[in-house]
């Protein structure tokens, strides 16, 4: 799971890298693309024949949707953000899975979730800081982020349940490749030879951290390795100084620490109430 998460920190932070030339979505779509052959090579060695096989294709589109807008959101942020701010942001994806949960889907939350929720909201706003000089609008766009990322997640009940973790895979590489293909042409500037290897990069390391965090998950219980996603914080903090040398300050560490708080909390509760 830690490997995974550094992963998909390096292939953010290339990511960020990347958007200074082109669009976040032909960053997406040529990402997409070049992962979809060893996604499906992953699936068929994981699951063999049957993980190419769904049994709702139209709940696959709708995710492949949902992944894409979530991931032009988050590109389209660092543009902007530092990569640190933009990361501890979307980590709020469980407080509003939370709140999807209870206020649509008519499950039970209790009080102690409820104050992880306020709490994570709440590390939100000491993150942005609404009313200050240091407020940028932009920062709303990684919370949205966040809230498009949790009904991807809530989504996943749609599948069908004959359906392997290698399938989710497969149809989410491949129909977020097929939708940004739709508009990626209004958008498209010429490859500079000297960032082949950086959307290379992006592919090896999207798809590599996905499939061992999807590892991780299938390996361990959610409760274990699911708080370790956070390290992610880490490494962005990392990455972010070593090449645009961004310092986070202290009100971002503390605004970035609540919502740490808030979702170990959360899918502390969540697991345990599954668990009984």
């Amino acid at each position: 799971m830690c490997v995974g998460v550094a992963c998909l920190s390096a292939n953010d932070a290339i990511a960020k890298i990347l958007t200074s030339g082109y669009s976040p979505l032909q960053i997406l779509f040529l990402r997409n693309v070049i992962a979809l052959p060893f996604t499906v090579g992953i699936a068929l060695f994981m699951g063999g024949r049957a993980a190419l096989r769904s049994h709702r294709p139209a709940a696959h589109l709708l995710r492949g949707g949902l992944w894409v807008g979530a991931t032009m959101m988050f590109f389209t942020s660092f543009i902007y953000l530092p990569l640190a701010e933009a990361t501890a942001l979307i980590f709020v994806a469980p407080v509003f899975i939370t709140v999807i949960s209870a206020l649509f889907l008519g499950e039970d939350v209790g009080w102690r979730r409820w104050l992880a929720v306020l709490a994570g909201f709440l590390g939100v706003l000491v993150i942005i800081r609404p009313g200050g000089a240091a407020f940028q609008l932009i920062s709303l766009l990684p919370v949205a982020t966040a809230l498009v990322y949790a009904l991807l997640m809530l989504s996943a009940r749609w599948v069908d349940r004959r359906e392997s973790v290698w399938t989710l895979l497969v149809y989410l590489t491949g129909t977020g490749a097929l939708l940004s293909a739709l508009i990626v042409p209004f958008v498209w500037v010429p490859l500079r030879a000297g960032d082949l290897w950086l959307f290379a990069g992006v592919a090896l390391f999207g798809t590599a951290g996905m499939t061992m965090m999807t590892q991780a998950f299938r390996l361990a219980p959610a409760v274990i390795v699911a708080p370790l996603d956070y390290t992610g914080l880490l490494w962005a903090t990392l990455f972010g100084w070593l090449i645009w040398r961004e310092s986070p300050d202290a009100i971002m560490i503390f605004g970035a620490a609540i919502i740490v708080a808030s979702g170990v909390i959360t899918i502390r509760r969540e697991q345990g109430q599954a668990g009984s």
